[in-house]
């Protein structure tokens, strides 16, 4: 492998494929680029280990728009990402998210669903008798409303996806290896290069810091602070004896959420915020399911009450302290190190549109399909967190 390359990626998840892709994609666009992913099988990656869905359904236009990208990445992907005539079929669920509202929080639910519908995404407003008419199995009796995704949401084989990026990347001229960024060298206002796990140096004309809950440590290394932690997530597989029939992905006024997947259904919430410390170990949180989650899930579909649950597992998100958004773009100390950092669990609906924005951020210098300007570090250096009141 040579030792200078114009684009060093560290990560290669689904951010750091997207962006190898969207790079290496441009007709424009001559550099060399490199993705170094420390573990090349992603077991243990947010991607492979999350929810694997998508939504419209944020308060915030960057978050809308940036799903919005990605869903329309999702219905033409298996054209754009194919390789030697074999095309990626992601298995998008396309059945929507329905968020359901008690009545102290049905005004915030209408000023989020204008803002979405105003920007195209295709939601409606549905009241409670309105639910309880569409769907039989749910229980309505302290609810105001809800609002369901009609188009473009739902879930997906988001392995599938970052798999069939990095495909194609390599197709595309991507060099990718399997190691890790060990140390970050900076040179007054730029990263000189880094080096690897095998004592390797790797010079780099754009350093690209893609490295999910790794990210806090290279940012260290560049003497930026990163105002982000590791967050365990659990997710549960349940079966139930009695059907529940076209059920959406259900988001629970408590922030509990359950959709269908194979024979059975996956589901999880949001720890206690006394209970979600930074973490970094993959034992999954069964009294979780058995003292918050299954409650909840039995009280808004009683059949839930029969529940079983057959496997679980947990992932981990790198989830921003400061707002919950990620934080996109260059530090205005480093004039060459890129962030893609903090999603808190929106990172794999959001790879398609980050992807293709930082491409185009590197190669032209500025955002030109989407602008994600408000998503960088000015918010966080000036204190102006940017409020997604749908952060779910």
């Amino acid at each position: 492998m040579k030792n200078c390359f114009d684009v060093v990626i560290a990560g290669g998840a689904a951010t750091g494929s997207a962006l190898a892709y969207f790079l290496s994609a441009s007709r424009s666009f001559k550099g060399s680029v490199l993705v170094i992913e420390k573990d090349s099988s992603y077991q243990k990656c947010a991607t492979a280990l999350s929810a694997a869905s998508i939504r419209h359904q944020f308060s915030t236009v960057e978050n809308i728009q940036m799903s919005q990208f990605g869903s329309e990445f999702l219905y033409g992907i298996g054209e754009t990402l194919e390789v030697d005539g074999e095309r990626p079929d992601v298995n998008f669920h396309e059945a929507g998210y329905l968020f359901l509202s008690t009545p102290e929080g049905y005004a915030t639910l209408r000023e989020n669903n204008a803002l979405q519908r105003s920007l195209g995404a295709q939601i409606a407003l549905l009241s409670d008798r309105q639910l309880q008419d569409k769907y039989s199995w749910l229980n309505v009796s302290d609810l105001a409303g809800g609002s369901l995704g009609l188009k473009g949401e739902g879930w997906l084989d988001a392995y599938g996806m970052m798999r069939a990026f990095r495909r194609k990347a390599i197709t595309q001229g991507v060099s990718y290896i399997e190691n890790e960024v060990v140390q970050v060298h900076r040179e007054g206002a730029r990263v000189t290069g880094v080096t690897l796990n095998n004592g390797e140096t790797v010079a780099c004309g754009v350093f690209v810091n893609a490295a999910g809950t790794g990210a806090m440590k290279l940012a260290r290394q560049a003497g930026i602070e990163l105002p982000i932690e590791s967050r365990k997530r659990s997710v549960f597989y349940v079966t139930c004896p009695e059907t529940v029939n076209d059920c959406p992905m259900l988001i629970d006024p408590s922030g509990a959420y359950i959709h269908p997947e194979g024979e059975g259904f996956i589901c999880g919430i949001q720890p206690p915020a006394d209970q979600d410390p930074e973490c970094f170990d993959f034992d999954v949180q069964y009294p979780l399911f058995d003292e918050l989650l299954w409650p909840i899930l039995a009280h808004r579909v009683p059949a839930f009450e029969a529940l079983r649950c057959e496997h679980s597992w947990a992932g981990h998100y790198d989830y921003c302290t400061f707002d919950q958004n990620v934080i996109l773009g260059y530090h205005p100390d480093i004039n060459n190190m890129v962030f893609a950092n903090g999603f808190s669990g929106h990172g794999m609906q959001q790879s398609p549109a980050v992807g293709r924005a930082l491409a185009e951020l590197i190669e032209f210098g500025e955002y030109r399909s989407l602008n994600l300007k408000r998503l960088g570090w000015e918010r966080v250096l000036n204190n102006q967190p940017i409020i997604e009141k749908n952060v779910w």
